[in-house]
């Protein structure tokens, strides 16, 4: 494998989530960098599923998110919109399907009841703290909203903090945020 094929491929965000008793948010930066070169500062990496009640963000190759986020809208409607079976059944495609198993993207979503990391490997993951991160700023932004979550109860504004100080420290990370909220206690 060549050097430039070995690299990572989440180059280019940053998606953050934090959950409280009272509500979860989901938030990703907007930029979309080839190489060393900033294509554009606001895309929308942050987006809101099965009606609503699920939000989601992805990191890696845009059209592998979109195609892994109508694969997980399509298992939310087969399982009622149960986050975490219809979650356990993408990552079980994405990990077996000779197709969906070359797709270079990771996600983050979240419902009222629970925040999911799903990958390709087949991972579906359960953040500890309601704090999760991915993307090539999300240790950034993982290591920002732990330190301010003793300090900051409002999981809006620690995410935005968070983001804030990610976009300062990663150069594929910018400040033009989407964020979507789920209000748990409504």
């Amino acid at each position: 494998m060549s050097e430039q094929t070995s690299a990572a491929p989440w180059h280019g965000t940053t998606i953050l989530s934090a959950r409280t008793a009272e509500k979860v948010v989901v938030i990703g930066d907007g930029q979309v960098s080839m190489g060393q070169t900033v294509m554009k500062a606001n895309a929308r990496k942050v987006r809101r599923l099965h009606d609503g009640s699920v939000i989601g963000g992805f990191a890696g190759a845009t059209a592998d998110a979109f195609t892994l986020f109508e694969r997980l809208e399509a298992k939310l409607e087969r399982h009622g919109g149960q986050l975490l079976r219809a979650a356990v059944e993408l990552a079980k495609d994405w990990r077996t399907d000779k197709y969906l198993r070359n797709l270079e993207a990771m996600m983050i979503v979240a419902d009222k009841d629970v925040t999911l990391v799903i990958t390709g490997n087949g991972d579906v993951l359960e953040p500890q703290g309601g704090i999760a991160a991915i993307g090539s700023g999300g240790n950034y932004a993982l290591s920002a909203a732990r330190a301010l979550a003793d300090y900051e109860k409002d999981p809006e504004v620690l995410a935005k903090k968070a983001m804030a100080i990610a976009a300062d420290i990663c150069v594929y990370t910018n400040d033009q945020t989407t964020l979507e909220t789920i209000d748990i206690q409504a």
